[in-house]
Order: structure tokens, then sequence, then C-alpha cells
């Protein structure tokens, strides 16, 4: 009874490694944060298992059920893009599964790619602590994680919508504006796009119609100068 939580493509197809190949094509049941995405991966890997939705609104009675399969099949997890359980609910089902099953379990990584690592990779900042926050909030306590990137000593990474982008480098232009830092766009994707600098002038240059895509933010420490 194994539960495998597998990284995949955060863009690039061809960044699938060779052990997700083998155990995408082994399970006959693959958890998806989002299936239709999940089926381009496995239409590139000419495979065809079954595929299941799991998500944050995944009711408690779907994640029973979901538990229950565990006992027929052993399971592949993955998020629509990187490695699941880093902001997205797979973390939720990895708990559920230890405390439904124990020992009995075993649960495998198969590692892979991550945005917030291949931003961190390329930033050229000192990552030997720094704090991830996700996506900032839409509306209530908006200002409060900006306010805690702004006091915070170490290294700051948090994703961003194209949508709010621009906004998100404002509210942090308020606060920190001659702050280093790196804006990574479509990582590992065709229009791959880093941007460096002061987050005053990042967020000049994104300040009005920002190019579409998934955004990684990587804030350096306090202080820090190149």
């Amino acid at each position: 009874m194994t539960l495998y939580i597998v990284a995949t493509p955060i863009g690039n197809l061809k960044d699938i490694s060779e052990r997700a190949r083998e155990v995408l094509s082994n399970v006959p049941v693959v958890l998806s944060e989002d299936t239709r995405r999940t089926k381009i991966l496995i239409a590139y890997l000419g495979l065809n298992p079954r595929l299941i939705s799991y998500h944050q609104h995944t009711s408690p009675a779907r994640i029973g059920a979901i538990l229950d399969l565990l006992t027929k099949h052993d399971v592949a997890l993955v998020t629509d893009a990187g490695t699941p359980g880093i902001n997205d609910p797979g973390g939720k089902l990895v708990s559920a599964a230890i405390e439904h099953y124990g020992e009995q379990l075993r649960i495998v990584p198969i590692p892979g790619p991550c945005a917030l690592a291949a931003a961190a990779s390329v930033s050229g900042f000192p990552m030997d602590e720094f704090t991830f926050l996700g996506f900032p909030p839409h509306k209530k306590g908006r200002q409060s994680f900006f306010n805690q990137i702004a006091v915070t000593a170490g290294s700051v990474i948090f994703y961003e919508s194209p949508h709010r982008i621009a906004k998100a480098l404002a509210a942090l232009a308020e606060r920190e504006p001659e702050r280093l830092a790196l804006v990574a766009r479509e990582l590992t994707k065709q229009f791959e796009t880093l941007y460096r600098g002061s987050v005053s002038s990042l967020s000049a240059h994104l300040s009005s119609n920002p190019p579409p895509g998934e955004y990684v933010v990587v804030v350096a420490p306090r202080g820090y100068r190149e």
C-alpha cells in the first residue's frame, strides 16, 4: 500500500524525471489537482491511468473514498504543476492518509520540479534561510502579508498572478523601495523572463500591463547588496 508524491514539470514537459515517468506508468490511479493539465502530461508520456480529481474543495467524503482506494491500488498524487504539498492541497491528503493508516502506508516522495526552488536557484540571493509565503491574500490580510515581508530579515519568496503582480510590487515598494528582488516569469517556458533590481524599479517596470504568465517573486534579505 503506497502513496507516491510525484513532482511534475512546471512548464517544460521535458523536465519530467525518469523516476516520475516510471511511477506514473506503473500506478493504475493518479490523483490530480487539475485533470485537464495532467491529461496533457499523461498524453505526452503515452500513458493511460485512471485520473481522479483531488483539489482544495474536495469533500471529506471524497477524501475518504480516496483513502479506501489505497487498500486496492498504489496511488500517485500530482499537483497541477511542480511538487505536491507546496502551496496546494496535497499536504492535507498526506496528513489524512497518515492519520488513517499510520505505518501501514508507505508514502514515497518522487522529487523534481518546484517553482520556488527554481526561482531561488537563479536569484543569486543568500538562501541559507528563507521564508515562503505562497500567494498573497486577495483582500483580508493582504496588508499584513506585505508588512510581514518588510520586517523579515532573510530572503522571502512568494507567488503572484499576472493580474495582481503590479499591485503586489507596488505594495512592497511602499514598504521596502530599495530592497533587491527577482521577479521570475513563466519559469522553464518559452517566454521565461527574469527581472532584477530594487523593488521600486521592478514596480515601475511592471506597473502597467505586465506580461501574462505565472510569477515568482524572490525578495533579498534586508540590507543585502550585490
